[in-house]
């Protein structure tokens, strides 16, 4: 490598984060934020990296938020796919969100539930037809034997629904991440980082705590 990697260093002046500053509810401050992001114009701001463990051992890939509500985090995948396998065998996740321009990332911990099948339908419905297509085309993380083989699924699927309304597939649908941990870190000067915690306790209540960074 040309690159000396050790030597990649940002200082982060932006913002700091109190604990009066919070929203008493981790998702309204989730909200807040998420909506910050949205007027800075930051590109991919639903992008979140989600975490999963099978066996022992971790899991982790980029999917994309596609709504927030009081009930949690939902996005959209094939249930048949290597994540969706892990889903089935451990419900427990997390989620990492990380918007650099300003200086932000939120950590979630939590259990995933299927969203409903009206839910997922209503979702599908609103795709791009060619994400419709893709759905059905794509047998999500298992082996094909080249780009020519899901070309020509795709083609061949394209004429079967030609003229016609494409349906949710049977093995597509939702997940919502219910979380009972969620951490706001907001960088600061010389790696002192801001961190503010919040855990859900047995009485449905949230506590909010520091973390040394």
């Amino acid at each position: 490598m040309d690159y000396n990697i050790a030597k990649i260093r940002q200082d982060y002046n932006l913002n700091g984060l109190r604990e009066e500053d919070l929203n008493p509810d981790p998702l309204k401050q989730f909200s807040i934020w998420f909506n910050e992001v949205l007027k800075a114009g930051i590109s991919e701001p639903n992008a979140m990296v989600l975490s999963t463990v099978a066996g022992g051992r971790p899991s982790a890939r980029v999917v994309l938020l596609k709504d927030l509500n009081e009930s949690g985090f939902t996005f959209f995948t094939n249930y048949d796919s290597k994540k969706g396998r892990e889903l089935a065998g451990n419900p427990e996740v997390a989620l990492t969100f990380f918007w650099k321009e300003l200086e932000r990332q939120v950590r979630v911990e939590g259990r995933v539930e299927k969203t409903s099948p009206e839910e997922s339908s209503d979702y599908f419905a609103s795709r791009p037809r060619g994400s419709q297509l893709g759905a059905w085309v794509s047998r999500q993380s298992s082996v094909i034997g080249g780009r020519e083989a899901l070309e020509e699924a795709g083609a061949e699927t394209s004429r079967e629904f030609e003229g016609r309304d494409v349906p949710r597939p049977p093995h597509w649908g939702g997940y919502r991440v219910i979380p009972d941990y969620m951490e706001f870190w907001q960088g600061r000067p010389s790696r002192l980082h801001d961190r503010l915690v919040y855990t859900l306790g047995a009485d449905g209540l949230w506590k909010i705590e520091r973390l040394s960074p």
